[in-house]
């Protein structure tokens, strides 16, 4: 029954969305006096309609076929126009009849109302939410790299300063389109010095293949034990919800990325884990299987320097419309990169 719901839910929230596209289409035809012959939310296919009325020569009505829905514009030859209709002259009312850029309108008028919505629906998440990020300039402990940042070179610890000479302010902006879209450099610190990583055009793909956060993420201290999956490893060897690593091997780990390296490099060898419990320490013996982790999950360290901004009604409107234009933007761009063969399609909408 979950499963119907959540299908019902997709697919009601799909078909408004396509309404709502369709309704630009309406507006403008409207708008250069061009008749609307119907309006339907959902297809009538076969002709079954759930409801019905006309309203000033339009049918308006709600079709059993809930994929979306449609207009039927004047003029408009498309498949619905019959023949006998194309033979005729155009009339004043119709489509066919208007000047090219009236026409171009009404063909844009869709898509104008999605960019309108999503700048409509950014400006609210940005006034009743505001802006929450981690200020870059003031991580201590840098990044931790995953699979994909470290296979471009990035190290744990760095910490990542520029992109393409512009400062970082915002951790998020690491995670973005400007890095993630690839051919951009990044300027680095570390050990004291600062060096050049290049990220490669193809980069999205390995994002695709694996996941954002397998680029880079917040380097976490090692937190207590959270919890232990029944009969795991960690389970077997005796670690306990509430446990503290300290060491693996006699080798200090304060950060989770060397907890998560150790043993994923461990696999089926045996390690020695010192643990504090209870304020005393204690060594554990632990096999770690082939697929490299015995089991259990940490507290997620929150001690980063967050950052939250709320703006007023009229403030937000430029913020949120300059995301929703940034978002529109970074799908042009991928698509542009699909069409150039630097990305491939089937990896876009995985």
């Amino acid at each position: 029954m979950g499963v119907l719901i959540m299908i019902g839910q997709v697919l009601l929230g799909l078909s408004i969305l396509v309404v709502l596209h369709e309704f630009g289409h309406f507006l403008a035809a409207r708008a250069f006096g061009i008749k609307v012959e119907k309006f339907y939310l959902f297809f009538d296919a076969w002709g079954v309609k759930l409801f019905k009325f006309n309203f000033k020569g339009c049918e308006y009505g709600i079709g059993w076929l809930p994929l979306g829905g449609y207009v039927k514009i004047a003029g408009m030859i498309d498949e619905s126009m019959d023949t006998e209709q194309l033979k005729g002259e155009p009339q004043p009312w119709e489509f066919r009849s208007k000047p090219a850029w009236q026409r171009l309108i009404v063909m844009m008028g869709g898509i104008i109302v999605n960019v309108i919505l999503g700048m409509f629906i950014f400006w609210m998440l940005t006034y009743k939410y505001g802006e929450t990020y981690v200020d870059n300039t003031k991580l201590v402990n840098g990044i931790a790299p995953g699979v994909i940042g470290q296979k471009i070179g990035l190290q744990a610890g760095d910490r990542i300063t520029e992109i393409d000479g512009r400062p970082v302010l915002r951790f998020d902006e690491l995670l973005s389109s400007k890095v993630l879209m690839g051919n951009t450099t990044l300027t680095v610190e570390r050990g004291g010095k600062a060096l050049s990583i290049d990220v490669p055009g193809d980069i999205l793909n390995d994002v695709a293949d694996h996941d954002r956060n397998e680029f880079v993420g917040l380097r976490s201290r090692t937190m207590s034990v959270d919890s232990v999956v029944a009969g795991s490893a960690a389970e077997k060897a005796g670690i306990r919800a509430g446990d503290s690593i300290l060491m693996i091997n006699n080798t200090p780990v304060p950060f989770w990325d060397q907890v998560r390296g150790m043993i994923g490099k461990s696999a089926g060898k045996e390690i020695t884990l010192s643990v504090l419990r209870g304020g005393d320490t204690a060594i554990v013996q632990a096999t770690v299987p082939e697929e490299g982790t015995l089991g259990f999950n940490i507290h997620a360290d929150t001690d980063f320097p967050y950052v939250t901004t709320h703006y007023g009604f009229f403030e937000s409107l430029p913020i949120g419309s300059a995301k929703a234009w940034g978002t529109l933007i970074d799908n042009a761009k991928g698509l542009g990169k699909i069409a150039k063969g630097e990305l491939r399609a089937d990896k876009a909408i995985s």
